[in-house]
């Protein structure tokens, strides 16, 4: 493994030293500052919450299994 310094701007990294590589090779960006990054539009586990699930569900007469299976069979 080799560490090499640059900089990162605009999806672009430009390294301070040239590096002679004779092939494609997979890397690792790791920042050194302290950087705020932007939510993704996927799902993040703060997007889960027992407290909304248990209101979500406060009219089933059921269990969710129960309710779940119930719902696969009739596919």
């Amino acid at each position: 493994m080799v560490a090499l310094v640059g900089t990162y701007l605009n999806g672009q990294v430009k390294l301070d030293k040239e590096f002679p590589a004779k092939k494609t090779l997979k890397v690792i960006v790791t920042y050194l500052e302290e950087v705020d990054i932007e939510k993704s539009n996927g799902i993040q586990l703060s997007d889960f919450s027992f407290s909304k699930s248990q209101k979500n569900l406060i009219d089933l007469k059921t269990s969710l299994s129960d309710s779940l299976i119930d719902e696969r069979d009739g596919l």
